[in-house]
């Protein structure tokens, strides 16, 4: 991620567990620079019922650390970031 590097941290992964079938969300871990705040869009993401594909079409901004987040989602459903 651009900004971690940035920041001089570029060391971390986020990783997204989720029910192929309906695209829910079961879990997320995220280690690496202010996981404690890219944690909560996932979050609030799981208590709302959003799937991974809803998420893997939402903007996140550029360059931000969000972009981790983003980059995971996308995978889920076999996008990429770049």
């Amino acid at each position: 991620n651009s900004k971690a590097l940035a920041e001089g941290e570029g060391d971390g992964i986020a990783k997204v567990l989720f029910n192929k079938d309906t695209e829910q969300i079961l879990g997320v871990h995220i280690i690496g620079i202010h996981a404690a705040d890219l944690i909560q869009e996932c979050a609030n993401a799981k208590a709302a019922g959003t799937t991974v594909r809803q998420l893997a079409f939402t903007t996140h901004t550029h360059p931000t650390l969000s972009e981790v987040i983003d980059g995971a989602f996308k995978e889920c459903v076999g996008m990429h970031s770049h």
